[in-house]
């Protein structure tokens, strides 16, 4: 029997006893276009469906091994496309990337632009002085030490959670103030 006639099974058994690539290489063909109209499906985005499908076939080569077949391969090859756009879909939602275009770059200020930045600069340092030593403290244990949550904690004797939402507090404070006079 040749590789196209194969059963999918058959393929990864093959595959991962010989490493030869022309038994994923079926297997790939067999399935990309329904991974890829899975993804684009979800993302509704052509690029995304493309780039997501390359990514989820990588990852089924890498870790073929772990095909178990409780389930038949099509089962577990959508499984995984599934889980991979959602993962990334939520991850760019975390993420909030906006892109860019022609019109909008010529809106963003150049890198030369320091006069906004220096302004940009005494606005947040006018912000920082409205907080308290201690929120100020605990912001720069987290973003100039980068010292984690756990860390930090440990350091003032409290409850992780009490000192993310410590540090929630004083960000939210340290933004009101910086746009309040960012508007004056």
């Amino acid at each position: 029997m040749t590789a196209p006639q194969l059963r999918d099974e058959e393929l990864i058994r093959l595959f991962l006893s010989t490493r030869q690539n022309e038994y994923f290489e079926t297997i790939y063909h067999r399935y990309v276009n329904k991974v890829y109209r899975r993804c684009y499906s979800l993302t509704k985005c052509t690029a995304k469906a493309e780039d997501y499908t390359q990514d989820i076939f990588l990852r089924v080569h890498a870790n073929l091994n772990g095909f178990k077949e409780r389930s038949s391969f099509s089962t577990w090859l959508y499984s995984i496309s599934y889980n991979y756009c959602m993962d990334q879909i939520r991850l760019n939602h975390r993420l909030n990337t906006v892109t860019i275009d022609e019109d909008m770059a010529h809106n963003i200020a150049d890198e030369g632009d320091t006069d906004h930045h220096e302004e940009q600069l005494q606005t947040l340092q006018l912000a920082i002085q409205t907080i308290s030593t201690d929120e100020v403290t605990l912001l720069r244990l987290k973003y100039e030490d980068d010292l984690d949550i756990k860390e930090i904690a440990k350091q003032y004797n409290l409850k992780d959670s009490a000192v993310k939402m410590r540090l929630k507090r004083t960000r939210d404070k340290l933004r009101t103030q910086y746009t309040y006079r960012l508007e004056f």
